[in-house]
């Protein structure tokens, strides 16, 4: 690996596509959760951003840490992680961050962790032994995390990468999504910009500047009936429509959706996510 010094080979791998309970849900027999279709087994709602930085080192940051971490890193060969970006504190999304330890235990180096204040306040309470570890009665094995607020629209740069946290709207609570784009102005291989944006009702006037010129967005989807605190499947493809990001994937799906069903019915340069996936489809 040698110095280029721009951002190259980013890829944006999803690690789950599924909402808060999964798909297959506990105890249910729909025609999704019996599905022997791969594209309808959804873990939680997170993903990893590969790329290589402008020295030459190759990156990995999450986006979200789900309850189902171990098993998307396991199954996805993950095994550094140099920055995590939270959306929010609901379980589904960050149910996982015990996890991260064990990037601590390879590395050798803390991990840095970006969220807005509210969203650090619930971490800092449910994860005291992680950001207090002084207070533990044993000493233990826990997560090395450097806690960074965000303010909301003030961008952030770390490692050839400029992070961008905007407001969206999940029901009645504001939540963070993320642009992300190349410090060069690169497409860092066809990814950049890139908008993730999972739990979302609302899009308040204040995001529509960092959806504009977007080659990617992750986009939430949750199910065909009304929800108030997701975008249904009409909504997102309606907004979808209206951001005309080069390529849309959507997440977030509950059992309602199954893939078979509805992936031929969308627009063009429109598609519905699954776990696993990788962006862009053709090699960086």
């Amino acid at each position: 690996m040698t110095a280029t010094g721009v951002v190259t080979n980013a890829q944006l791998e999803l690690l789950g596509t599924g909402t808060s309970s999964g798909v297959p849900a506990i105890g249910c027999d729909c025609p999704t959760c019996v599905s022997t279709d791969p594209h309808d087994r959804r873990l939680r709602t997170s993903a990893a951003l590969r790329f290589r930085d402008p020295m030459g080192i190759d990156r990995v940051w999450l986006l979200d840490v789900s309850p189902d971490h171990r098993s998307q890193a396991l199954r996805s060969g993950i095994r550094r992680c140099d920055g995590i970006l939270i959306t929010h504190s609901h379980v589904d999304h960050v149910w996982g961050l015990d996890e991260v330890r064990r990037y601590n235990a390879i590395m050798g180096s803390p991990i840095d962790l970006y969220a807005d204040a509210s969203t650090l306040a619930d971490l800092q309470r449910v994860y005291e032994h992680i950001f207090e570890p002084s207070r533990n009665v044993n000493g233990s094995f826990v997560a090395n995390l450097v806690a960074h607020r965000v303010t909301p629209s003030v961008s952030v740069e770390s490692q050839g990468l400029r992070l961008i946290p905007f407001q969206v709207l999940h029901g009645r609570t504001p939540v963070l999504a993320w642009r992300i784009e190349a410090v060069d102005g690169g497409d860092g291989g066809g990814l950049f910009p890139l908008a993730y944006c999972t739990d979302v009702s609302g899009l308040p006037p204040t995001a529509y500047p960092h959806l504009q010129g977007l080659q990617t967005l992750v986009l939430d989807m949750l199910r065909f009936r009304s929800h108030p605190s997701h975008f249904t499947v009409d909504q997102a493809v309606a907004h979808a429509g209206d951001v005309s990001a080069q390529l849309t994937v959507f997440v977030h799906m509950s059992h309602d959706i199954q893939h078979a069903e509805l992936s031929p019915r969308l627009p063009t340069g429109m598609m519905l996510g699954f776990d696993g996936l990788k962006l862009p489809k053709s090699p960086c």
